[in-house]
């Protein structure tokens, strides 16, 4: 079998009110390539000591999840995605391990199959949505089935920036109320409901305002990434409404037009804030798989 060659994009997650629901697949690429079998399960990576070389790997575990059978393999990562960033990071590994193991495997799992399985090992559906399908992805998960669908955004692109210090979702999570006021909850849903519905006519100049004062997630994460109300302002001063913080945070995205987010990178780096800036198109392809 010649190589095979997974290529997975990054996702920002929780867009908008979206909590767990709404993703946005990026030009940030997670690369594995599948090589000779091997003995034992070997990952080749650059990605840090914390990161497992062997059958420990997450792509590895989700391999064996979905195909235990499957002889062990050497693998190398090439990665472009920051670990534990809000970034979905551990969702281009499951992504990446779903995909070799359909492959490897040759299960023939169908879209939907695959992204009820990616769910089920992460526990929600909208970054695994949103890196299989591309684009934005808006997704719901019974714990059994995901049913998604993609929505095509026009020519925007999103600066992230990225603090450099990493946080698990684990820890992020703690932070989230156990409830929630429940006029709270109607009104950021009503709210998320009409983003939907505007960038699925092509409206996004107007939706994009809908995205910022999420009420699930942002009010008590906040204290994580101080420089989110930096970036918000600066933003706003440019005429840009569409920043949030990304999955679990810590990393700030802001939603706009490239000209504009290159004012915004120039006008936010002579604030030296204490992380990096990157601007990134959207990925409108989702997970790809070649040499099959």
């Amino acid at each position: 079998m010649a190589k095979i060659i997974v290529r997975v994009p990054a996702t920002s997650a929780n867009v908008g009110s979206g909590m767990d629901s709404v993703g946005i697949a990026l030009h940030m690429y997670y690369t594995v390539i599948v090589e000779e079998q091997t003995d034992h399960w070997k990952v080749n990576h650059a990605l840090g000591s914390d990161i497992p070389t062997d059958e420990h790997n997450l792509i590895v575990q989700t391999i064996l999840k979905v195909d235990p059978e499957i002889h062990p393999h050497q693998l190398t990562v090439i990665s472009d995605v920051p670990i534990a960033h809000g970034l979905g990071s551990s969702t281009t590994a499951v992504v990446a391990g779903i995909k070799i193991a359909n492959a490897l495997g040759d299960r023939k799992l169908s879209l939907k199959e695959q992204l009820s399985l990616g769910a089920k090992f992460e526990g929600h559906p909208e970054n695994i949505a949103a890196a299989m399908l591309g684009g934005m992805a808006v997704a719901t998960f019974d714990g059994q089935k995901v049913v998604a669908a993609k929505l095509t955004l026009p020519e925007i692109a999103m600066l992230v920036y990225i603090r450099p210090d990493g946080l698990s979702e684990a820890q992020s999570r703690k932070k989230l109320p156990k409830t929630i006021d429940y006029q709270t909850a109607v009104t950021a849903s009503s709210k998320e409901n009409v983003f939907i519905a505007l960038v699925s006519q092509g409206k996004f100049d107007e939706a994009a305002s809908l995205i910022e004062n999420d009420q699930f997630h942002e009010p008590y994460r906040k204290d994580l990434v101080p420089e989110m109300a930096i970036i918000k302002q600066a933003a706003h001063n440019l005429g840009v409404h569409g920043t949030y913080l990304s999955g679990a945070g810590p990393t700030v995205a802001t939603l706009g037009d490239r000209a504009t987010l290159t004012q915004l990178r120039i006008d936010l780096q002579e604030k030296n804030l204490n992380g990096s800036l990157r601007l990134l198109e959207i990925d409108e392809q989702g997970a790809t798989v070649r040499g099959e």
